[in-house]
């Protein structure tokens, strides 16, 4: 299993976020230069972060990106579902007649994972890596 490149930026850039100041926003060249990415692609994914309702722009000389939510209501899972979407990560195709028993066990999976992610808050992730330095 695999999740995109963009979640991977997504998360950092999320991480950055949570540890900013709540007031003066980020610019997208600051965000990008910290993780060696474009500029270009980086706003695509900070567009869908926007439109998730995670983030809010800040137009002006002074511009960028801040949060638009409280830090401590954010996931892992609401950053992925952002980036990802919301399918599920496997749909056999074939057809059974009581339901498939590969499908089941593929969604006990997913369902722990998700759970897990969704206990996950990206402010502890910010506060372990505040100590780290």
């Amino acid at each position: 299993m695999r999740f995109s490149k963009a979640t991977n930026y997504a998360l950092h850039t999320m991480l950055t976020l949570v540890a900013a100041s709540p007031v003066k926003p980020v610019g997208v060249q600051h965000l990008a230069e910290s993780q060696g990415v474009s500029p270009t692609y980086l706003s695509k994914i900070l567009t869908r972060l926007v439109k998730a309702g995670m983030i809010e722009s800040v137009s002006g000389a002074n511009g960028g990106y801040r949060l638009s939510r409280t830090k401590d209501d954010i996931t892992f899972l609401d950053i992925i579902h952002a980036i990802e979407g919301n399918a599920s990560l496997f749909e056999c195709d074939f057809v059974h007649g009581d339901g498939c028993l590969i499908q089941a066990v593929m969604e006990e999976a997913e369902e722990k994972m998700e759970s897990h992610l969704k206990n996950t808050k990206l402010v502890d992730v910010a506060q372990k890596q505040m100590q780290q330095t």
